[in-house]
């Protein structure tokens, strides 16, 4: 799994680090950041999930 993110499309919601803490965080700007682009296990789950709420579809799972 590889998890990438277009940060020009991010509005801020946030919805990616409240469903994946481990995985995502925001900057200063509230931008998503990727902690973790490989992650592993119940943490991969989470980010797919990320990816299905963002509702900017920042997140891309591959």
């Amino acid at each position: 799994m590889q998890i990438t993110v277009d940060p020009g499309r991010c509005i801020g919601a946030g919805q990616c680090v409240l469903t994946a803490p481990e995985v995502f965080d925001q900057n200063e700007s509230g931008i998503v950041t990727v902690l973790r682009p490989a992650p592993a296990g119940g943490d991969a789950a989470a980010a797919r999930e990320a990816a299905l709420v963002c509702p900017s579809s920042t997140i891309t799972v591959e």
